[in-house]
């Protein structure tokens, strides 16, 4: 039998929270129930059930009945999933439209310039982190110089876009990243410098790397890990980064990247000698 912990962790990656998906799993596992026996089997107060199949309703994932009291149904998987699909594509167009609309009325306001202080906010999740890393592709100019852990590529290789990178190849953007490619990550390793390679941009691999975790766009912006201790490839999952604008600190990662990249080797020369161990 399927352990229900696996279930749920891959609704929270589709987009749900964690009680989100405990409830439309008991749903699809036990039946049709109204508010008061969900309460009870899922030991929480019919406030937060409430809430919580309001939410499911407006994602598409659940159906109310018309009966009183009223009985809620989970939407078969297939089409709960399809519509949860359809409701980002549309939150995703709407976006942009809202984007267009505000940068051509900003050209009607005298907007006074920023004074030149260095600013700085905590990334809290990794959904923020790629909300960032997106940014960083899409804005850079010069450079994208990162050091990231192999399990942040496999995330990346999860939900990120691949053709960002093309673009930005297109472009002309100089992206360079080291990471550490061991065994377990020799597969993610791979499709990456592979991807790199045929953009015209090189991965590096550090043995056994254990300094920080960073990214610096242009010499001008910079992200760090506080604490990136990801337990679970979730888009939910909590971690600590800081983002900034100080072009000190990010003169100073730049300057720690180009030690780091003298000393590492090319992704390709370690992933060989990872697969001539296999063969061995």
């Amino acid at each position: 039998m399927a352990d229900d912990s696996e279930f749920i962790a891959k609704l929270i990656s589709f987009g749900l929270n964690e009680k989100e998906a405990q409830l439309y799993l008991h749903l699809l596992k036990y039946g049709s129930k109204p508010a008061s026996l969900l309460a009870k089997s899922l030991k929480t107060y019919r406030e937060d059930v409430h809430r919580i199949l309001v939410s499911l309703i407006d994602k598409g994932m659940v159906n109310p009945s018309l009966d009183s009291p009223t009985v809620y149904t989970a939407v078969e998987l297939e089409i709960a999933l399809d519509a949860m699909l359809k409701k980002h594509h549309s939150e995703h167009r709407e976006m942009e439209i809202r984007k267009r609309e505000l940068e051509e009325l900003s050209k009607q306001y005298p907007f006074r310039p920023s004074d030149e202080f260095a600013t700085y906010k905590i990334i809290k999740s990794v959904k923020e982190l790629f909300t960032f890393s997106t940014k960083v592709f899409d804005t850079a100019a010069k450079d994208i110089a990162f050091v990231l852990p192999a399990y942040a590529l496999q995330i990346a290789s999860t939900y990120g876009d691949h053709t960002i990178v093309t673009k930005v190849c297109e472009r002309g953007v100089l992206v360079r990243g080291i990471t550490n490619i061991s065994r377990q990550y020799l597969d993610i390793g791979r499709e990456y410098a592979d991807l790199y390679r045929s953009c015209g941009y090189e991965l590096r691999h550090f043995e056994k790397y254990r300094g920080m975790y960073f990214i610096v766009r242009d010499k001008k912006e910079c992200v760090s890990a506080i604490n990136i201790d990801i337990t679970r490839h979730s888009l939910d999952e909590s971690i600590s980064m800081l983002w900034t604008d100080d072009l000190t600190y990010a003169d100073y990662l730049m300057c720690t990247f180009e030690i780091l990249w003298q000393q590492s080797v090319q992704a390709d020369d370690r992933i060989r000698e990872l697969l001539d161990d296999r063969s061995s």
